[in-house]
């Protein structure tokens, strides 16, 4: 059997097994050890499973990756999301479908201190829910906006998905958490811009709520002040270089247990509570980097992603065509698979070629990142709806994926403009580096 035929046979299985919903790690790790043993030897194949396992579990650079979640952790169990929300609220609910704006905006700023997005839907849709439902939102709008401002988690810095790209393709990490501010910042426009939108044609949808006076919502911003001054420390701290991303990390969890403490948000349980989602987090990620790494090995082994380039590049397509391909295959696979494990398959195989092709890994990185944030409310997987729907368990799931379907055509849009003009993903990068 060829190398090539036995790396198609591998993939193959990969997507085999996960539909019998084994967990994606696990997988990996399988279809890698055998795999590689098949190909090599099974002697080596232990080699290699005993290796990679150690060299993932021991790194310090992965290191970085238990910090920041814990840092959201923190930042949920101490109450910090629910002033967060009020703010967002004073500022912009007043206007038609603006709760739901709100949620939005109050998504992008707990991404920038959580960097996960089912954890950020799962946040706003505790806090968010209740209160649009209060103010006679429909389910459609207030569930999907919840679960698509929760895809913003994953692009706003510090977002675990940039952390995992910059490790497994050896680019900087600081100018990754860079080059997703200006992006995020877009998106949430976009998807302001699909709520106003969407209630405009349908208005049941979002009804207008009270109207706050400007003194009382510089007021709430003042009372977010502390938060956001967590965020701007450690932004600039990477930007500046006065510490690592991993110090970065260190110093926003313990940033944000200082704030939490200070005005007293934060119990012992909510403390213990933390730690134990940390671990757990924690765990199931790097075991999915320790299961993509043999993964990878094995694909390396089989030469598949070299000669998936060498077709690619055969073929003679123009560059935008080859990136049309790419997305789309994210698109597509980010339906089925959990975008985490959808990257950590795909990088071995699309970076090089991206590279080949001369565009800008930075770059690359932030357009990963948009597609993948489609699979995150997209039917079948769609892991944000599921996170919503357990939380709101009334509210059907074809209600959310409906109420999502706006702001998945915001995030094509998006996708679309910062393809055409990648300054808007690269510009604060070619500035500060």
């Amino acid at each position: 059997m060829s190398p090539t035929l036995l790396g198609i046979i591998g993939i193959l299985a990969l997507m085999v097994i996960i539909f019998t919903r084994m967990p994606v790690a696990y997988v990996m790790t399988l279809v890698g050890f055998v795999g590689f043993a098949a190909q090599v030897s099974p002697e080596a194949a232990l080699k290699l499973l005993s290796r990679d396992f150690y060299s993932v579990y021991s790194s310090y650079g992965l290191t970085i990756i238990p910090l920041f979640i814990l840092m959201g952790q923190i930042a949920f169990n101490a109450g910090i999301s629910h002033r967060l929300y009020d703010s967002a609220h004073m500022m912009v609910g007043c206007y038609r479908g603006g709760l739901a704006t709100a949620t939005v905006c109050a998504c992008t700023a707990f991404g920038a201190v959580c960097g996960s997005s089912p954890a950020t839907a799962a946040t706003m849709a505790t806090v968010g829910l209740p209160e649009m439902k209060r103010y006679g939102y429909a389910d459609e709008l207030a569930t999907g906006s919840v679960a698509a401002g929760g895809s913003l988690g994953m692009l706003m810095p510090p977002s675990v998905v940039l952390i995992v790209y910059g490790i497994l393709t050896e680019q900087s990490i600081g100018a990754l958490f860079v080059a997703g501010i200006v992006p995020a910042v877009f998106m949430t426009m976009l998807f302001a811009l699909a709520v106003y939108v969407y209630c405009l044609i349908s208005p049941k949808q979002g009804p207008a709520c009270q109207f706050y006076p400007w003194s009382q919502r510089l007021k709430s911003l003042v009372h977010t002040m502390d938060i956001m001054l967590v965020f701007v420390v450690v932004m600039l701290g990477l930007f500046l270089g006065w510490f690592t991303p991993t110090e970065a990390g260190g110093v926003g969890a313990a940033a944000v247990t200082l704030v939490a403490l200070i005005r007293r948000q934060l119990t012992w349980a909510g403390f213990v509570k933390s730690l134990y989602e940390t671990l757990r987090t924690s765990c199931m990620v790097l075991l999915l980097v320790a299961g993509a790494t043999v993964f990878g090995h094995f694909l390396a082994v089989t030469r598949i992603t070299f000669d998936v380039a060498n077709w690619v590049a055969a073929m003679d397509l123009p560059g935008y065509a080859v990136v049309a391909m790419i997305v789309l295959v994210y698109l597509i696979g980010g339906c089925f698979i959990d975008a985490l494990a959808l990257i950590m398959l795909t990088i071995p195989i699309f970076y090089p070629i991206i590279l080949d092709l001369g565009y800008d890994p930075i770059w690359f990185g932030i357009i990963i990142v948009l597609v993948t944030q489609m699979g995150v409310i997209t039917p079948p997987v769609g892991i944000n709806v599921y996170v919503v729907n357990g939380i709101a368990g009334d509210v059907p799931l074809e209600k959310i994926f409906k109420g999502a379907l706006p702001f998945l055509l915001a995030l094509i849009v998006g996708t679309a403009l910062i393809v055409m003009f990648p300054q808007i993903a690269l510009l604060l990068p070619t500035l500060m580096y």
